[in-house]
């Protein structure tokens, strides 16, 4: 499994803060920060399940396995292939917020893309099915 995660950092942000939201949600490999034109980029690339570690036990923690398997499985983007986008704020302190709207997070999302073999194995392992509130399968991490 391949991941690369990108955040905005808007002229008004401190840089240190928005690679604290990102940091606080995923684990890179390695992580750039790229200027494009007028816009500064936090560019994080990561691989293996340890990558979502964070997110996924973000998730758990608070609890929001139905509406996270939900949200990622709807943004699947073709064959192994996965773009869906967290709350830059909610990050930073620690909690998984998915940004379902282009506006929803005002100062811009952070974006995920996921490259992996086995789209469900990822699905049952970061956010497994549940039954009356209970996991009803969890999933091996994926390759």
């Amino acid at each position: 499994m391949k991941a690369e995660a990108v955040v905005e950092v808007r002229p008004t942000e401190n840089l240190e803060k928005v690679k604290k939201a990102l940091l606080n949600v995923f684990e890179p490999d390695r992580i750039e920060v790229r200027e494009e034109g007028d816009r500064k980029l936090v560019v994080a690339i990561g691989s293996g399940p340890k990558a979502f570690k964070k997110l996924r036990d973000a998730i758990w923690r608070q609890g929001i396995h139905d509406s996270a398997r939900s949200i990622l499985a709807r943004s699947i983007a073709g064959e192994g292939l996965l773009s869906f986008s967290v709350n830059k704020q909610a990050a930073f302190v620690g909690v998984v917020s998915f940004v379902t709207e282009p506006n929803e997070s005002p100062l811009g999302p952070i974006v995920f893309k996921v490259e992996t073999s086995d789209v469900r194995q990822f699905l049952d392992w970061i956010a497994p099915r549940t039954y009356k509130g209970r996991i009803f399968y969890e999933g091996p991490p994926p390759d």
